[in-house]
């Protein structure tokens, strides 16, 4: 793994770059699932550069979190929409960072109140290490090593661009 670079790399390179990653493994029966939000993002990029046939599946993981109870909703909840029958499907879930894993476990927890996939993998820009869950991507195209309190945001500006932003919590 790498400290963090200066300047960020470019995310829309980085999106090319996976759909690279995963084009060889493409089946017929491979459907693509996005994390909201920075994960639906890449879902729907890599969609149009692979030319994939079925729709993109978006999953708001809100409801499906660890701390629910702690943190409460997300002021942004938004509807979960998968426009496919995920079981028997080959599905690649993707998210923009991967951190400690909760986030993906919720995915998969929400995915298979949808039905049984034949597979899942997981897509990600990022992965920063710092796991707390046995969770690992299939397709990554950046490694580093963040420290706890620095955080990693991909944004989506009004042409649809994505970028990558660092902040800094106490």
């Amino acid at each position: 793994m790498t400290l963090l670079p200066s300047p960020l790399p470019d995310a829309e390179a980085q999106c090319q770059a996976l759909a690279d990653l995963i084009r060889p493994a493409l089946t017929p029966d491979t459907a693509l699932v996005g994390i909201f939000s920075g994960g639906a993002w890449i879902a729907e990029r890599l969609a149009q550069l692979l030319e994939l046939p079925d729709e993109t599946g978006l999953i708001d993981i809100s409801f499906y979190r660890d701390d629910f109870a702690e943190k409460g909703l997300h002021p942004q909840v938004r509807p979960t929409r998968i426009p496919f029958d995920v079981s028997g499907k080959r599905l690649i879930l993707v998210d923009d960072v991967l951190y400690t894993g909760r986030t993906t476990r919720a995915a998969l927890n929400e995915l298979f109140d949808y039905g049984r996939p034949a597979s899942v993998e997981l897509a990600v820009l990022a992965d920063r290490g710092g796991r707390e869950l046995p969770v690992a991507p299939t397709y990554c195209v950046w490694n580093l090593e963040l420290p706890a309190q620095t955080c990693l945001t991909l944004d989506q500006n009004d042409q649809g661009l994505l970028s990558w932003r660092v902040e800094e919590h106490a």
